[in-house]
Parts: structure tokens; C-alpha cells; sequence
């Protein structure tokens, strides 16, 4: 009697939320070493199935850089990154669109599918979804060549929106296409970011291996449960925060201000983190919002 009490109540408190965010959409980046956790892989799938029955629009961004970085050495060729990104030459690319548009991706919409959902597979080239250009970085003024790596230009939501309006969640790898003709690789949270905005989404979840951010990170001091978008980019302006959740927080500032109501930064390793951020009072993880929570 007393779990079935517990349950109701678990259920009445999630009930407000769902009504809240009923036909919104939610933009969630999947990725990194949390997807090679299979209980919080399943999990997160379970999670992402009950929110789309009940009414919540979801698309999901997901990466998959550890996995080229193992198929690319198996067949001979050095991994070299320099500020954190790859540098991708043909040969890498190659298998980077091997990976992410085919084996990741697949393997994602599959297991949607398997639990119930509704999930297509979509590379950025898929009906011109994403527009690339190379991207450029410079060290003492003089340009770093990266190869096939990527920036978002333009996000063509039609075919999204007509997916998501049939039911569907689109489960998206982050390779875009130049008006060169070329195949470029994008950071995965870069690309959420820009689909988000365009769409003006309800909600970007960037999902990590951490709690959420800290102001002290090496010490997990002074956990930051929300801030605005403003604060955060002063965050980043500062270097308060550094290493890899410095592009997180660029990203999640960025989604902000192109019209993303509000971001949250998740722990991926604690199974169904998703829904307690997104369907319970208190959440887990650290919220940004363009200046009032909404």
C-alpha cells in the first residue's frame, strides 16, 4: 500500500509538467561515454519514449566521437586534435560519416523503435538539413588547418517540423554539407544548439558524464542548480569555466539567445535523469534560461 501510495504521489507531481509541456519540443544532445553505458542508454531510451506518448515533440542529437576514434586506429590512422577537435582529413571523414550517420544513428532509432517510439535516422545531408561551412581556428594569427571539420550555417527545419508533426522523433548525426559539395564533421552539441534555436524549442538537454556545472569545478564546490544566459556567458568570458564544459556552456547560451526557452545540462550516468529534471519539482542537473524560469 505504501509504494503504491509513493507511486500516485511521483505521478500527481509529474502530472503539472506534462500538462506544461504537452505538444512542446524538447532538443536533447545524446553522446559520449554515457552512451556506452547500457543501463543508462536504456534508460535515457525509456525516458525520451514516455515523454513522446505523452505529447512532448522530441529530436535527438547524438555524437559518437569515442567510437571513431577506436575504428580509425583499427585500420591504421593516428588520432590528432588540437584545441579539442579532430583533425579530420578524407580518409577520417569517411569513417566519421560511417559511424555517426550509420552504425550510431541506426543503432539509436532501433532502440527507440524496439521500446515503443516512433524514430527515423537523418544525417544533416538528409532533405539539406544542415548547411555547413569549415570551420576556422587560428593560433598566433595564423590558420590551423582541420580538415573536414564543420560549423552550422543554416538549419532547414521543414523536414523536422513535418516529422515531429507525424509523430516521429528524429534522431540526427552531426555531418553537414558545404556548398562545396563537401562532407563535414560538426561537434555534436554545436549542432543541437543550432536546431534548438532555429526551432525555438521548449527545452535543449545537453546530456554529460558530470552533475552539472560548478564554480569550482576541481573541487565541486558551489553547484549551480540555474543562471541566465547572461551569467553564463560571463562565465565563459572570464574563463570561470574551462575544459569540457566550456563549448556546453557557449552552446547552451547560444541556444538562449536564438530563442530556446531554456537549457539544462544533465547527468547521463544516473538513470532516468531526464525525467526528473524535466518532470519533477526539485531536477538534478543546472538549468540556463533567457532571465526567468519558464
Amino acid at each position: 500500500m505504501k509504494k503504491s501510495t509513493e507511486k500516485a504521489r511521483i505521478l500527481t507531481e509529474a502530472l503539472p509538467y506534462i500538462q506544461k509541456f504537452h505538444n512542446k519540443t524538447f532538443v536533447i544532445k545524446f553522446g559520449g561515454s554515457i552512451m556506452r553505458n547500457m543501463e543508462a542508454k536504456k534508460a535515457f531510451i525509456e525516458d525520451v519514449v514516455l515523454l513522446n506518448l505523452v505529447g512532448i515533440k522530441i529530436i535527438i542529437v547524438h555524437g559518437g566521437g569515442p567510437e571513431i576514434t577506436e575504428r580509425i586506429e583499427k585500420i591504421g590512422i593516428k588520432t590528432e586534435f588540437i584545441d579539442g577537435l579532430r583533425k579530420t582529413d578524407s580518409e577520417v571523414i569517411e569513417v566519421a560519416e560511417m559511424v555517426l550517420a550509420g552504425r550510431i544513428n541506426k543503432e539509436i532509432a532501433h532502440l527507440v523503435n524496439s521500446m515503443g517510439g516512433k524514430a527515423v535516422g537523418l544525417s544533416g545531408k538528409d532533405g539539406n538539413l544542415i548547411k555547413a561551412t569549415k570551420k576556422k581556428i587560428y593560433k598566433e594569427e595564423k590558420e590551423i588547418d582541420l580538415g573536414y571539420v564543420g560549423d552550422v550555417e543554416k538549419i532547414d527545419k521543414k523536414i523536422l517540423e513535418d516529422l515531429i508533426d507525424l509523430g516521429y522523433i528524429p534522431i540526427i548525426s552531426p555531418i553537414g554539407f558545404g556548398a562545396d559539395g563537401e562532407t563535414y564533421n560538426i561537434n555534436a552539441d554545436f549542432v543541437a544548439s543550432a536546431v534548438s534555436g532555429e526551432l525555438k524549442a521548449e527545452k535543449l538537454v545537453l546530456m554529460t558524464d558530470v552533475e552539472g556545472l560548478y564554480r569550482d569545478f576541481e573541487n565541486k564546490r558551489g553547484f549551480i542548480t540555474a543562471m541566465t544566459s547572461a551569467e553564463a556567458k560571463e562565465l565563459i568570458e572570464t574563463k570561470a569555466i574551462a575544459g569540457g564544459m566550456l563549448p556546453k556552456l557557449t552552446c547552451a547560451a547560444a541556444a538562449v539567445e536564438r530563442g530556446t526557452k531554456n537549457v539544462h545540462i544533465l547527468d547521463g550516468r544516473v538513470e532516468h535523469s531526464l525525467l526528473i529534471e524535466v518532470l519533477t519539482d526539485k531536477g538534478i542537473g543546472t538549468m540556463i534560461h533567457g532571465g526567468e524560469v519558464k
